[in-house]
């Protein structure tokens, strides 16, 4: 029997040379100008987009769903996640997507294409090397033009959700957030998710993709006496039922408070100082900043536009850890 830590799906790594990530970078520049001037893009994707990032997408997610709540009205959100989506994208497809969405023809259209094709890949253990096998499938991973590419092939997808008026999307990548707000009285709303959720999967399906239903999770952002009408509304998404979620590297709770992602933030800075704190004695001042800065700053500015929201605790839970580094960081008394 085969060891399971052996059958894992292991990313390909691809050796790309320097002058051709140069010459990507050209060609990603003139296609994103492209995508710009004739607004091309989903305006609801912020996934390797310029003045556009997980914050942002956050930001309109969670403003949204307070909105709704000041409203009186509660919402559920279902995140979706792809398997493998920059692997599986169809060469074929991806060329018409350019020809036919962008309008890429002639000498450019070729280009793509002897971009795309003779790749191969190959396997390699300790000296031991299995023979090449050509790519049909995939962008290249690690390349400057592989993002855009996916974003390019995932273009439909804002037309296949917008009939389902009812519910906003928001994507970041190949990472899909769905959300629906209604009046507590109008809970049958929720069957819309489904049929939405099956078409996507349908759409998927006939483009070779394929949603990762192990990180499929649903958060119901709406008062405790509601929750029962709104799971039993749900009908096979109820399974996916989560009381806080990861979105985007951001625990969300049904109130929207931040308190868990606070609490997991904070217990991971000081694990973090604690292990600096060990290297303090034996590292310069410059390069004990440069690692504080890595393992403690970014940590707390990561998407730190949402801490708006935090209540008073949580702001002070954040500000002792602060403290904590900055004491670390120039070896003053407390």
């Amino acid at each position: 029997m085969l060891d399971p830590s052996l059958t894992s799906n292991y990313r390909p790594i691809s050796k790309i040379p320097l002058i051709a990530k140069i010459l990507e970078k050209i060609v990603a520049k003139q296609l994103t100008a492209v995508l710009d001037k004739y607004s091309i893009f989903d305006k609801f994707q912020s996934g390797f987009r310029k003045v556009h990032s997980t914050e942002t997408a956050l930001l309109r997610v969670s403003n949204d769903i307070l909105l709704q709540s000041d409203a009186g009205k509660c919402s559920v959100l279902l995140m979706l996640d792809l398997t493998a989506a920059f692997d599986t994208v169809d060469h074929y497809i991806l060329l018409n997507r350019l020809k036919h969405w962008v309008g890429v023809s002639g000498t450019a259209l070729k280009w793509f294409s002897s971009y795309l094709s003779e790749r191969y890949s190959s396997v390699a253990v300790s000296k031991y090397r299995s023979s090449s096998a050509s790519l049909s499938f995939g962008v290249p991973q690690g390349s400057v033009l592989g993002p855009l590419l996916f974003l390019v092939y995932l273009l439909p997808l804002q037309h296949i959700l917008s009939p389902f008026e009812d519910i906003c999307y928001h994507c970041y990548a190949d990472d899909i957030q769905l959300y629906i707000s209604f009046k507590p009285e109008e809970a049958s709303k929720l069957r819309l998710l489904n049929v939405c959720l099956e078409t996507i999967k349908g759409w998927m399906a006939e483009n070779f993709l394929q949603l990762n239903e192990s990180k499929t999770e649903v958060l119901l952002c709406a008062p405790d006496r509601h929750i029962p009408s709104i799971i039993n509304a749900l009908g096979p998404l109820s399974t996916f039922v989560k009381p806080s979620v990861r979105n985007l590297g951001i625990i969300l709770d049904p109130a929207l408070t931040l308190d868990s992602h606070v609490k997991s933030l904070v217990r991971s800075c000081f694990y973090h100082l604690r292990n600096i704190s060990k290297l303090s004695s034996i590292i310069s001042y410059t390069e004990l900043e440069i690692v504080i800065h890595a393992f403690i700053s970014s940590r707390l500015d990561y998407c730190n536009s949402l801490f708006t929201c935090l209540n008073k605790g949580s702001l002070e839970r954040l500000q002792i850890v602060q403290n904590a580094a900055a004491r670390l960081l120039t070896k003053a008394s407390k």
